[in-house]
């Protein structure tokens, strides 16, 4: 075999092998669905984001939930019968505010139990959708985000305190038409809040206000004590098989990992030879 058949073949398999990893992932997702499934007597949805790379270009683009996700999400809680629990595996920096309203309604509105599972971190929208579940099941690790409306890249809250620091005719029309959004931004989102967590918490005002008026920066990492605290229905029994799951959506491979280790259990008993 000549050099040049040689360097077709290499093209070739280095062509193709990325579809057959991709499709073994995909079958082994399925598999463990599956498995979740029957295991728990439920409909089980993974909504997990991963930072991906375009095709060819090997630029990285970050995902979050959009209308395609809420369309697939509500196609999936529609074929659910009414007395079939949903548990929703959550992986997510937020999103549209659209597309996470609409899974968040749909999910409050299903009759059986609804529990969301997260391993990592649900930020933003992905907090909104947790808030409908009946059950938040979180890694004592994980964490969820304030829900506070970003005006293009400005917080809310912040645009509205300009009006609390200057007399009105020092402020320019612009900034007033932003805060004039701004309030009717906060008070929609406190009132979705509102409208998924009435009948599941105590202090369900008091929670809405917290998550949606600025009390932090978008992207502070509320805990689980945190969210315990604020009476949220949250637990940390997390199944291995979830774990076992997001490991079956790897970030998106570089050239030189960030972060090595052994990928098998350590314990104590375990002696380092000298």
């Amino acid at each position: 075999m000549d050099f040049l058949a040689l360097f077709w073949l290499f093209l070739i398999i280095s062509s193709i092998q990325p579809l057959i990893r991709k499709k073994m992932l995909d079958s082994a997702r399925i598999k463990l669905l599956e498995l979740i499934e029957k295991q728990r007597g439920s409909r089980v949805i993974a909504l997990i984001h991963r930072q991906e790379t375009l095709s060819m270009l090997g630029f990285p683009l970050m995902k979050y939930i959009d209308i395609n996700d809420s369309e697939q999400i509500l196609r999936a809680i529609k074929l659910t019968d009414k007395d079939v629990p949903i548990d929703i595996i959550l992986h997510t920096p937020g999103g549209l505010v659209l597309a996470t309203e609409q899974i968040a309604n749909a999910l409050k509105k299903h009759p059986a139990k609804v529990t969301v599972f997260i391993p990592h971190y649900a930020m933003s929208g992905g907090t909104l959708i947790a808030l409908s579940a009946d059950e938040i099941v979180m890694d004592e690790n994980a964490v969820l985000g304030p829900l506070d409306p970003q005006i293009g890249t400005k917080p809310a809250a912040s645009i509205l305190s300009i009006l609390d620091k200057k007399p009105i005719d020092k402020i320019d029309d612009e900034t007033l038409i932003l805060a004039d959004v701004s309030r009717k931004a906060i008070n929609q989102v406190k009132n979705v809040i509102l409208k998924l967590i009435e009948g599941k918490i105590n202090n369900a005002e008091e929670v809405a206000e917290k998550l949606s008026s600025g009390t932090w920066t978008h992207d502070y990492p509320i805990t689980v004590e945190e969210a315990v605290n604020l009476g949220l229905p949250v637990s940390t029994e997390m199944p291995n098989e979830i774990y076992q799951l997001m490991a079956l959506y790897p970030q998106t491979a570089q050239r030189r990992p960030s972060v090595e280790y052994i990928p098998l259990p350590r314990t104590k008993s375990e002696k380092t030879p000298e």
